[in-house]
């Protein structure tokens, strides 16, 4: 992951320093924005039930017009490792640990693992910014919310939850999302410190991908209402456009 950010503020140095572009200071303009951002979440309604806190990392694309109306597409990958359904309590024996299969205590962990994708669209109020393409902004959007219990087996002997057995317990979910963002984005003058930060939700309709849950020998079809609601901070690029009033950095 450290790898990942020091690549693109290189990248994002190298393409501030070589670009032609209006004076952001001065006027606003027209902007592409490619960005990576973080963020802390908690879970509620039916995902609280299965999880607790988690982190997410994801990226976007965001288009700022002349007019400062915002389109974007993200995609965000979230992870935690507080679950709270124990999928495997049938395997668990009176002292509450899994035995592999040559009898020895197992080492098998239960992990969160879900994406997000989605389509967006918003608004900048630049005369709260440091400049005219600077301020507080709001998006809401739809797209896809998918999620599921990762099985990690780490000496890979138990047979129970061995290759597409885990399928069984996993509990994968998905369905149409919505989201909504409000916060601040800061671009700056000199076009070197580029970011934003603020609070984000998310909304699941989703219901189980699976359709049978090998530990209770039911069938899965129950409706969900799962909800992430945090606070993300991010990094963005932007890739401005080329226009006659131009000056090169």
């Amino acid at each position: 992951m450290k790898q990942i950010i020091y690549i693109f503020i290189l990248l994002s140095t190298l393409f501030q320093t070589r670009i032609f572009a209006q004076s952001v200071k001065d006027s606003t303009v027209r902007i592409l924005m490619v960005g990576m951002h973080f963020s802390g979440q908690l879970p509620k309604y039916d995902l609280e039930k299965r999880f607790g806190a988690n982190f997410s990392v994801g990226s976007s694309f965001i288009w700022k017009t002349k007019h400062n109306l915002l389109f974007s597409a993200e995609g965000s990958y979230f992870f935690g490792s507080n679950v709270k359904e124990d999928v495997v309590a049938g395997l668990r024996n009176e002292s509450g640990s899994i035995t592999d299969n040559e009898g020895y205590p197992a080492d098998l962990r239960l992990t969160e693992r879900g994406w997000n994708f989605y389509g967006s669209f918003g608004y900048l109020f630049s005369k709260l910014g440091n400049n005219p393409n600077s301020g507080v902004f709001a998006t809401i959007g739809a797209g896809w919310m998918q999620h599921k219990i990762k099985l990690y087996d780490a000496n890979q002997k138990i047979a129970a939850v061995d290759k597409d057995l885990k399928k069984g317990y996993d509990r994968l979910s998905g369905g149409f999302g919505l989201t909504q963002f409000i916060g601040y984005k800061y671009i700056s003058n000199n076009r070197l410190a580029n970011c934003y930060f603020g609070f984000e939700f998310y909304e699941g309709f989703t219901k189980s991908l699976r359709g049978f849950n090998y530990d209770t020998g039911l069938v899965d079809n129950q409706k969900r209402f799962d909800m992430l609601m945090g606070f993300r901070f991010g990094w963005v690029l932007p890739l401005y456009k080329r226009t006659k009033d131009y000056y090169y950095n």
